[in-house]
């Protein structure tokens, strides 16, 4: 894991009592514990008595510009499927910027409820290079996903965040009313109930 928000201590010291991890193949190999390691477009299925089967389906993700990823390293999104869903498939997107593959996968998908990681993370070594999406380029992919539910996360609790909840919001008044009705914020420690 090369970085403290994809797994930070609180993340490991949860790693032994997890029933089974789930990651990135480089992911898989580096822990401690064992994990099924998926490439985009690789799949899983968690399974457990009196559960419902989840399938998983790892999609593309760029944690940054095009050659980017021997710096930043591996990242996959999960798109996540299972009996009685009543929506289409949950996906996370993971720490991605918005590019072509991310585009195709989602099309193939059909999201109901998209768990959208923000922020649009930038560096100032790196100038206005973004390495994860911003709320215009959320708003895009969106228009042509058309899910029923958004859910931002990621993009606050971090320095490198450009992009926090009051940015977001700015950027949504612009967008079509039938693409910022459907973002959903989560409250901070609080329970919520999503119908998926």
């Amino acid at each position: 894991m090369h970085h403290g928000d994809n797994l930070d201590d609180a993340g490991r010291a949860l790693l032994p009592a997890a029933g089974t991890i789930v990651t990135t193949s480089s992911g898989a190999r580096s822990l401690p514990h064992p994990a099924r390691g998926l490439r985009a477009g690789g799949t899983t299925r968690l399974e457990a008595p009196g559960r419902p089967p989840i399938d998983i389906t790892a999609t593309p993700c760029r944690h940054g510009p095009p050659l980017s990823r021997p710096i930043v390293g591996e990242v996959i999104g999960f798109a996540l499927t299972w009996p009685g869903q009543e929506h289409g498939p949950l996906w996370i997107t993971g720490d991605t910027v918005h590019h072509r593959a991310l585009r195709r996968a989602a099309a193939v998908i059909r999201p109901g409820t998209i768990l959208l990681h923000l922020g649009g993370v930038a560096f100032p070594l790196t100038g206005p290079l973004r390495y994860t999406m911003t709320a215009r380029q959320a708003v895009r992919l969106c228009e042509a996903l058309s899910p029923r539910t958004v859910l931002p996360v990621h993009y606050e609790g971090w320095q490198h965040f450009r992009q926090g909840h009051d940015g977001i919001e700015q950027d949504l008044r612009s967008a079509p009313d039938r693409i910022s009705g459907l973002f959903h914020w989560l409250p901070l420690g609080t329970a919520d109930q999503i119908h998926l």
